[in-house]
């Protein structure tokens, strides 16, 4: 009990400016998308990009190494950030009472960084085939974002702080962190298994892994020890909250920058923008459909090709050519619903069916067709005609 009162008497500031931040930060997205509230919604991918998402094209092409701090302060919706900011209020304060409010900002920025270094350098198109190696790598370089990796960075501090410790730990201590975890931690990776595609795995992976590092090597704030701490932590917190404000000035500096090609279907960066709606309408049922087909030669599961091929159907007419790019996904998804289902063997590479390659070979040849539909005629309809699309 005197642990206890010790330990968690003391403040935990800067877990409550995180979650300010967070909240603050996806109002302003919220805002400038003009969406209307919704739980489930997703912001548009240019909103998430003008904020500084990670995306490796402009990571690699226009070296925008800020996106690699950015991301951890942004969530795709509201549910995303509710989720987020609930494990930070019980995560959090436990790690900044333990450690302190110095380290607890570098682990939070470290980790954060190490889990969108571990996603962009796991878009791997060639690699990301299956459900093993699905789990980590990922075949379109999309925009990512969200907390989740420095939140795992803090489960991985508490993990091993559990376990380094544990000879001078309390039993309550002793069963709350450390090994009390890992059902936790085995959860939440079991249910990004099952969400491969949606979850960027890597991030979580990454954060997990350096926050577990860092508490190697870091010692913590034993009752009873005096609250001051070294000169070279609070260095340490200086640079990594300068880090993030310059990062976020750079995201301000090149917010109107024009948006890269492979977002072609995003919609606008500013309320004051105008999108047809009926090309908005139909991009998004391309998108649905793209996805759908996606699943289905990837894990063979052919349960969303129904619905995204009436989506297609209800779709408006653009122009000759869009209908002739409906008609041809209609197609290729009419052939991924007709290939034979997994059947208890896994899905990968010795598996895939010749009628598979064949069918990916047809979508490549589409999606190579339907870019140059977006980098012509779609200019006419989706109102952003200062982005180069492809």
């Amino acid at each position: 009990m005197r642990f206890a009162r010790s330990v968690l008497s003391r403040p935990y500031k800067f877990t409550i400016i995180l979650l300010v931040v967070n909240v603050f930060v996806f109002t302003l997205m919220w805002q400038t998308s003009g969406l209307p509230p919704s739980m489930t919604a997703p912001l548009p991918e240019l909103v998430l990009v003008a904020f500084g998402a990670k995306l490796n094209f402009l990571i690699q092409t226009q070296h925008q190494w800020w996106r690699f701090v950015t991301p951890m302060f942004l969530h795709v919706n509201l549910l995303h950030l509710i989720v987020n900011m609930y494990s930070l209020w019980i995560v959090g304060p436990y790690v900044e009472k333990l450690y302190g409010s110095a380290k607890f900002v570098v682990f939070w920025v470290l980790t954060g960084v190490a889990g969108v270094v571990a996603s962009y350098l796991t878009v791997r198109p060639g690699v990301a085939i299956g459900p093993i190696t699905g789990f980590i790598f990922k075949v379109y370089d999309a925009p990512s974002a969200g907390a989740s990796g420095a939140l795992f960075g803090l489960v991985g501090v508490l993990f091993v702080f559990g376990i380094k410790f544990r000879h001078e730990l309390p039993d309550g201590f002793k069963r709350a962190f450390g090994t009390g975890l890992l059902p936790m931690i085995v959860l939440n990776l079991f249910i990004g298994y099952m969400l491969r595609g949606f979850i960027d795995n890597a991030a979580h992976l990454g954060g997990l892994l350096s926050g577990a590092m860092l508490a190697l090597v870091v010692d913590y704030r034993r009752p009873g020890e005096k609250p001051g701490v070294a000169t070279t932590w609070r260095v340490f917190q200086g640079v990594a909250i300068a880090l993030v404000v310059v990062s976020f000035l750079m995201t301000v500096r090149h917010f109107n920058s024009p948006a890269p090609p492979q977002l072609a279907s995003a919609q606008p960066t500013s309320p004051t923008e105008t999108q047809n709606p009926e090309y908005l309408k139909y991009a998004i049922a391309i998108n649905n459909a793209q996805e759908a087909l996606v699943v289905a030669m990837k894990d063979r599961n052919p349960s969303n090709i129904d619905n995204a091929v009436k989506g297609l159907e209800n779709a408006p007419r653009l122009d000759q050519k869009s209908d002739e790019l409906r008609e041809q996904l209609k197609t290729l998804l009419t052939q991924a619903k007709s290939m034979p289902a997994a059947a208890g063997s896994s899905p990968g590479p010795a598996n895939k069916p010749v009628q598979q390659d064949k069918l990916e070979v047809e979508f490549v040849a589409w999606r190579k067709e339907y870019n140059q539909w977006l980098k012509t005629n779609a200019r006419n309809y989706n109102g952003l005609n200062e982005i180069e699309t492809k």
